[in-house]
This record gives structure tokens, C-alpha cells and sequence, in this order.
């Protein structure tokens, strides 16, 4: 396994549109677990392929406390959302140290593929929905800063690049 690079914001890949996986074989599990262990390394609960330069539509996450409940969604897909709309305050691995409240439903309806290529849907609330939710935007190539005012967004894109160059 390892350790991949996340792609930080303001980055143009993270708003590159991920492809459907044609075939789950073993260079995709492999793909997997290098980015369940990038989640975790991070330390983070869900990360996309998008994220690691990868576009391809696979996400991984895990919410577990014990962070040994990893789930894997390949070519996933919105069937339903339900619920008033909810905020939440979310954070991204590819905008660290940010966190900001985003409205999204509350509960959704998703079909993917697991890594054994078999078909599953799941019904999510709470977190993981958001989880999904986060997660399934980075395939369509949105941050979710994008949700912000321009404002905000602008700060945030200020703070992280001056951040890159202080680290550079």
C-alpha cells in the first residue's frame, strides 16, 4: 500500500469530472486500499480518486470511531434524496483546515459497486449522507467550498495559497 498525494485547493484537477470504472479489477482494489490508507494516514473520513489525481469515480469512507468500518463505492450513483435540507459543518482533506457549513439533504439514496465489483444501494443519513454526498462532488469536480459566497471563497483561497508558499 501508499500513501498517496492530495490535491489541495485551489488545485484545477479537483474540478476535473471523474470517469466511470469500466472494470473492477486488481489495479482499482489496489487503487482502494492506497486511498483507504491515505484517508486514514491524513487523518480523514472520506476521500475521492479525484482527490489523488485519480479520475475515476471511486470513493472511500469510513466514519467508524474505530475507523475499521471502511466502506468503497465505485461508480456511485444519487438514486434518491429525502429530508428537509440540513447544515452541516464540513471539512475536506483537500482544504485543510477549513471548515464551513454547507446546507444538503438530509438523507440519500446511493447505488455503487463495492470493490469486489458487486452491486449494492444504501440508504444513508447523518453523516454518512453528508459523507456521500462531499464525496460524490469531488467526481463531478466540485469542492465544497463552491456552496460559500465568493467571499468566502476568496478568503479561503487567499489563506491556502499563502499557506503553500509559507510552506514551500
Amino acid at each position: 500500500m501508499a500513501v498517496l498525494k492530495i490535491l489541495k485547493y485551489p488545485d484545477a484537477r479537483l474540478h476535473k469530472v471523474a470517469a466511470p470504472v469500466r472494470e473492477v479489477d486488481d489495479r482499482v482494489r489496489q487503487l482502494v486500499r492506497d486511498m483507504a490508507e491515505t484517508m486514514y494516514v491524513a487523518p480523514g473520513i472520506g476521500l475521492a480518486a479525484t482527490q489523488v489525481d485519480v479520475h475515476e469515480r471511486i470513493i472511500v469512507i469510513d466514519i467508524s470511531e474505530t475507523k475499521d468500518a471502511l466502506q468503497v463505492f465505485i461508480n456511485p450513483e444519487l438514486v434518491d434524496s429525502a429530508g428537509e435540507p440540513r447544515v452541516y459543518e464540513e471539512g475536506c482533506l483537500s482544504v485543510p483546515g477549513i471548515y464551513e457549513e454547507v446546507e444538503r439533504p438530509e438523507s440519500v439514496t446511493v447505488r455503487a459497486l463495492d470493490a469486489d465489483g458487486r452491486p449494492f444501494t444504501v440508504q444513508a443519513e447523518g453523516l454518512l449522507a453528508v459523507c456521500l454526498q462531499h464525496e460524490m462532488d469531488h467526481l463531478e469536480g466540485r469542492v465544497f467550498v463552491q456552496y460559500l459566497s465568493r467571499l468566502k471563497q476568496s478568503r479561503i483561497r487567499s489563506k491556502l495559497l499563502k499557506a503553500e508558499r509559507q510552506a514551500a
